[in-house]
Parts: C-alpha cells; sequence; structure tokens
C-alpha cells in the first residue's frame, strides 16, 4: 500500500513541475522589479544623505542629498519602491515627508501627481 502513495506523489510532483516550466516559472533570475537589476535595499543605502529630511518637513535638505534625489527622480517607480523598503523604514523615512524632498530641492522635472503608494509627489 505504500508503493502506490509514493508514486503518486512522484507523479503529481512531476506534472506540477512540467506545468510550472510550460508557464514559464524559473525562479527569480529573469524578475526584475521597479530598479530593474538593482537591489531595491542597497539602493536605499544610497539615499543615506537624505535620512534626516525624509524624516521630517522642515528639516533642511543638502546639496548631496539633491543631487542624488535628481538622478532617482528618473525612475520615479523605483524610488517609491525604494522610500517604501525595509532600509528605508528601519532608517526612519517617512514617505509622506519624502515625496517632498524634490520640490524642497527646488527641482524643475519631478514627477507631479505621480502617486508613491498613498503620496503624490509635489
Amino acid at each position: 500500500m505504500e508503493t502506490p502513495v509514493k508514486y503518486m506523489c512522484i507523479l503529481v510532483f512531476v506534472v506540477s513541475m512540467t506545468i510550472a516550466g510550460f508557464n514559464g516559472v524559473d525562479g527569480t533570475s529573469n524578475y526584475y522589479g521597479p530598479c530593474g537589476k538593482h537591489d531595491i535595499e542597497k539602493e536605499a543605502q544610497k539615499l543615506a544623505p537624505c535620512t534626516y529630511a525624509a524624516k521630517y518637513f522642515r528639516a533642511p535638505v543638502s546639496e548631496r542629498c539633491c543631487t542624488i534625489m535628481e538622478k532617482k527622480l528618473n525612475n520615479p517607480s523605483c524610488l517609491c519602491a525604494i522610500l517604501q523598503s525595509c532600509t528605508a523604514y528601519n532608517a526612519g523615512v517617512r514617505p509622506e515627508v519624502a515625496v517632498t524632498i524634490p520640490k524642497r530641492c527646488n527641482i524643475a522635472v519631478r514627477p507631479v501627481g505621480h502617486k508613491c503608494g498613498a503620496f503624490p509627489f509635489v
């Protein structure tokens, strides 16, 4: 009685792997998120100069932060993912404050109206 159960389990496994193969499921090696091939947590670490300004509305924004933020604005979806990452959360970044940094830096081309979660860029 054990043998049919064993073969049934193997059959189920083989069938499920075959179905997964036909559907193109081959792990996460070919998956690219909002930041492309870049790791969101590592990209969040690059925004370290903006941490204080991303916590408080009235905090001054450093020139270094503005330079980094201007580069990140080329891909607003990636920037949103960074602002909502574990690294940003652990650093105390508040997304509703962070989306105001481009305006506080006087960056001319910014994604006004693009929502970052529930918070639109201003």
